[in-house]
């Protein structure tokens, strides 16, 4: 992350993520209870930290990844208060209906520009 501190409070304020763990550097938000112990986490890292065997991180490039975006389940009782809640903030957002599995989406930025899609199951779609 350029911006952790802007990031960070995108994650907390606008998705509604709650921070589990911060380093100088580093923050874990935790997205769900997980499997095995393990919480299910995003883990937000200052671009120039050293990646493990301290080497630099390389800035990540579109070019260099095939990640377009990453999706989070919402209760589809949620879907509307979401998508309201949103606009309400003025987040910039895009819906879509995915009509071959019944997925309704909002699909939002943080501040770097990764793009965050909100999607619950609805069995109407389609």
């Amino acid at each position: 992350m350029k911006d952790l501190e802007s990031v960070k409070r995108f994650y907390r304020d606008v998705i509604g993520l709650e921070v589990l763990r911060e380093f100088d550097g580093v923050a874990f938000l935790t997205i769900g209870e997980g499997y095995g112990g393990h919480t299910q986490i995003i883990g937000l890292f200052q671009e120039s930290l050293p990646a493990p065997g301290n080497t630099l991180r390389e800035p990540v490039r579109v070019e260099g990844t095939s990640l377009h975006h990453f999706a989070m389940e919402i209760d589809k009782s949620d879907y509307r208060a979401e998508l309201e809640r949103l606009s309400r903030l003025g987040v910039e957002l895009t819906t879509y209906e995915h009509l071959w599995c019944h997925w309704r989406s909002i699909y939002v930025k943080d501040p770097e520009g990764n793009v965050v899609e909100l999607v619950c199951y609805d069995e109407s779609v389609g």
